[in-house]
């Protein structure tokens, strides 16, 4: 399990950890389940923060990774996310819908 820490603004952290990698090879993309733990920052996370954790971790440019879900169960404050990270970009375009990627 590969993890990582990002600092927030006025020294909160959130810890995101990688669940499971998995790669496809008729897709071109590693699929990956997160967990994110942010207990000290309270709300859940935006989507550029996490994608910028995400690519810190796995060592890829951000504009590869798409945040598919993030999912935080009622009263906690720990977050489990799926992310698809492609090869290229041009794979990205003709399988994520384009709400995905504008995000």
């Amino acid at each position: 399990m590969r993890d990582g820490n990002i600092n927030k603004s006025a020294g909160f952290t959130m810890d995101v950890n990688i669940i499971t990698e998995t790669y496809n090879p008729l897709l071109k993309r590693k699929e990956v389940v997160f967990q994110i733990d942010h207990r000290e920052v309270g709300s859940t996370p935006r989507r550029i923060e996490v994608k910028e954790a995400l690519a810190r971790i796995l060592n890829r440019d951000p504009k590869l990774i798409f945040i598919r879900k993030i999912e935080t169960k009622t009263g906690t404050r720990v977050s489990i996310g799926w992310a698809n990270v492609y090869e290229d970009f041009e794979h990205a375009k003709l399988v994520e819908p384009d709400h995905i990627i504008k995000r």
